[in-house]
């Protein structure tokens, strides 16, 4: 289904299903998405734990206001003609009326907006998307992707509109709160297996006891039964988690964000094919109009109420 993306697309009624399924079924955003495996695991290194205030409704900031992007001419670019995959909240998912909303949805939007650029959304299962902008069957991918080399050897990438941070997590009442790998010898941290996340904690966190577990669910539940002494995994989905009612409340964030590119990836852009950088410098120039005018702040707030940073 492809909609023109218009001033008829109604942002309340996106912004308006994000926020009941947060409040009511507790929505888990997800992590960016990589095909293929989970990054190997590497050498020793530092954890990185940049100083970010501890803030619940802290805004990232992804770009440096000394840095400002040359507007490029945009005269041969008529049509824009997105894809996003069909069910990714709240980045991207069909509304109720069958349409494509979310974050990744309105944020396209906006940047068509920036770029007074007439646009399209098609939503496509994830699997798909690379083969269907490299055969021209779109312009531009905005789902989430990250960037890995990987998928930088397949397609061209915008800079980065966010980062998923990892985090650790902790019931209320926990006395831990260094977080440091020499401080959790011995302690037992749930964490998915298979993940980049398993693998951070193994590289880093030798002393630790890991506690890996098949999916995300299991994890948090292990940590609210007591059975584990913390839990590690991505910022967004666990933000959305402790705000939700699944959660009952038990958790907090204890230290971080961790934001290490060789686990946790480079960031999320916008995909173009190989070589087209007319369309990758334009998105470049808008994200950072957006930015600058506040408007990736709102839009942030919106969707994410419980900062992950």
């Amino acid at each position: 289904m492809t909609s023109k993306l218009r001033g008829s697309w109604h942002y309340g009624r996106a912004c308006a299903t994000v926020a009941l399924l947060v409040a009511a079924t507790a929505v888990h955003a997800q992590a960016p998405r990589q095909l293929g495996p989970p990054p190997p695991t590497v050498g020793p290194g530092v954890p990185n734990t940049p100083a970010v205030t501890s803030d619940p409704m802290a805004v990232p900031g992804f770009w440096d206001p000394r840095r400002r992007p040359e507007r490029p001419d945009l005269s041969r670019i008529t049509i824009i003609r997105f894809l996003t995959e069909t069910d990714y909240p709240p980045f991207n998912y069909a509304g109720p009326d069958g349409n494509p909303v979310g974050f990744n949805v309105d944020l396209a939007r906006m940047i068509c907006e920036e770029l007074k650029v007439q646009c399209t959304i098609q939503m496509r299962r994830f699997d798909t998307l690379i083969s269907a902008l490299n055969s021209n069957n779109g312009d531009a991918i905005i789902a989430s992707i990250a960037q890995t080399p990987e998928m930088r050897a397949r397609v061209d990438f915008s800079d980065p509109y966010y980062r998923t941070p990892a985090r650790f997590v902790a019931l209320r009442n926990s006395p831990i709160d260094d977080v440091r790998p020499e401080a959790l010898e011995g302690k037992k941290i749930a964490v998915v297996a298979g993940t980049a996340h398993e693998a951070y904690l193994k590289t880093l966190f030798t002393e630790a006891e890991l506690r890996p577990f098949p999916d995300a669910d299991a994890a948090r539940f292990a940590l609210k039964r007591g059975e584990a002494d913390l839990l590690f995994g991505d910022g967004i989905s666990l933000a959305f988690w402790l705000n939700g009612t699944d959660s009952a409340n038990c958790c907090e964030f204890r230290s971080g964000p961790y934001l290490e590119s060789r686990f946790f990836g480079e960031g999320v852009g916008i995909a173009v094919r190989r070589g087209n950088d007319l369309l990758r410098q334009a998105f470049n120039w808008a994200l950072f109009r957006i930015w600058e005018k506040g408007r990736f702040t709102d839009l942030w707030l919106r969707y994410f109420p419980v900062s992950p940073f």
